[in-house]
């Protein structure tokens, strides 16, 4: 391509010329004519113009390119094989969680005394390997303060549901690992679902090495020493763990439901849907729809609490509190939970993790404003023009919600049944999940023209 300098000097020197043809012969300027410096004058107008109208037909050109690039600028997408990998994850953690509650109210999690990834896969079968284990259990501070007597068949029982709990746990990491290596090997991974996959990976393992830790911690023989000490997991680990477990379930179900979208937005299902879902109106409800999902996250959180300290063993009243709509603030800010060098104000923080009144409280107001938030925003979603699968998310999490409402009432009315309590924790995943799938269907939809498959 001709350089744009050159080609304009040539047209200067070309002008001037052709309006000085004696230019040889010309005297010094001052000898110039007046018609001549006239013409000069026109000429030199008419490359200033001739300039200026080149450099602003290359910027508008350069911008215009620039523009087309972002907007057509192709998003690299991937199969939905690899989104329903994802799903299965979520499926298994899902499932990981129950049986972790059942494992908890069944107080089987320290059956099992020591860790070993490979060696423990097996379970005893002969009488000599099952008498064995038990007497590893015997030597641990639950068996000799809460179950000293147990028989072996009593401890066959909750040994296999810690059992089970570990093996769904390894089963989660083979069924992440394998896959994930295959879709890497054949390139069936874009850099964000790859990015993704990482973290989700990262989070599986160190979920495995926290749910020892939390373990570690009820195996304590300085339990032995403590006077009222009752042999359980810590319930700071407890809500780690928890934590953990859903981080990884909201990871690996949003990853799902986002391949299967964009996906679906490659074959073009979701043209009708962009006006609406891209509608100015919907911004506040987008915003409410984020703090819900953080509002049911720090709830379950705060019923591990609960969970971990026994605490739904106290005030086995609704709505109602010993007669009272909360109970005396003696016992919401006990000074028997001070540590020695603590602040005898500021230690007082302590009771909100670790009295079991106070914990049971935080976890009553959590779930009622929780609920009063989601059916605020039922209602609020009344008058606004929704999309038919966006109003039919908002139906489901009311829905769910007024269920773990009415699970949670029940649990603590009847003195935490096993099968309640279960039930109330597979509660909390299902309001999360309710409450993740109306934030993603309220994701708005991109302008692509074309999104190829990988």
């Amino acid at each position: 391509m001709a350089n744009p300098a050159r080609t304009l000097s040539a047209a200067s020197r070309s002008l001037y010329t052709a309006s000085n043809p004696f230019k040889k012969s010309v005297a010094p300027s001052h000898h110039i004519s007046a018609s001549s410096s006239r013409t000069i004058l026109r000429s030199t107008q008419t490359l200033n113009l001739i300039k200026s109208r080149f450099q602003s037909t290359a910027t508008a050109a350069s911008s215009s390119t620039t523009t087309a690039a972002a907007v057509t600028a192709p998003e690299i997408v991937v199969k939905p094989i690899v989104g329903w990998w994802m799903m299965t994850i979520s499926a298994m953690t899902f499932g990981i969680v129950v049986v972790g509650g059942m494992t908890r109210l069944t107080e089987s999690g320290l059956s099992i005394v020591e860790w070993n990834l490979i060696k423990g896969m097996k379970p005893p079968r002969s009488q000599a390997e099952w008498e064995e284990e038990f007497e590893k259990y015997k030597q641990f501070p639950e068996y000799k303060i809460l179950n000293h007597g147990m028989t072996i068949e009593e401890f066959k029982r909750i040994f296999y549901y810690e059992w089970s709990h570990r093996m769904l746990g390894r089963a989660i990491g083979a069924a992440f690992i394998l896959p994930g290596l295959f879709f890497a090997a054949r390139g069936m991974l874009s850099k964000n679902i790859a990015r993704r996959s990482l973290i989700i990976g990262g989070l599986i393992g160190f979920q495995g090495a926290l749910g020892w830790y939390m373990v570690k911690s009820g195996l304590d023989e300085q339990l032995m020493q403590t006077p009222g000490a009752t042999p359980r997991v810590s319930q700071y680990r407890l809500a780690a763990h928890l934590g953990s477990a859903f981080l990884i379930y909201t990871g690996a179900f949003m990853t799902g439901l986002k391949v299967f979208a964009d996906y679906s937005i490659s074959k073009g299902s979701y043209e009708s849907l962009r006006s609406a879902l891209n509608n100015p109106a919907l911004k506040r409800f987008k915003g409410a729809a984020h703090g819900i999902v953080a509002l049911v996250f720090i709830t379950a959180i705060s019923g591990a609490f609960v969970a971990g300290l026994d605490a739904g063993l106290v005030y086995n009243e609704f709505p109602l509190m010993g007669g009272r709509i909360m109970p005396p603030v003696k016992e919401l800010f006990d000074s028997h939970f001070l540590h020695k060098d603590d602040h005898p104000t500021l230690g007082l923080w302590r009771n909100m993790f670790d009295n079991q009144v106070t914990v049971q409280f935080n976890h009553r107001v959590l779930a009622t404003t929780t609920f009063t938030a989601i059916s605020s925003l039922f209602l609020y979603s009344r008058g606004l023009p929704l999309p038919p699968h966006v109003r039919l998310g908002v139906n489901v999490l009311m829905g769910v919600a007024c269920c773990q409402v009415g699970l949670g009432i029940a649990t603590l009315l009847y003195m935490v049944p096993v099968s309640l309590g279960t039930a109330h924790q597979a509660g909390s995943l299902t309001l999360l999940t309710s409450a993740l799938y109306l934030m993603h269907s309220l994701k708005k939809i991109p302008i692509v023209n074309k999104i190829p498959l990988k």
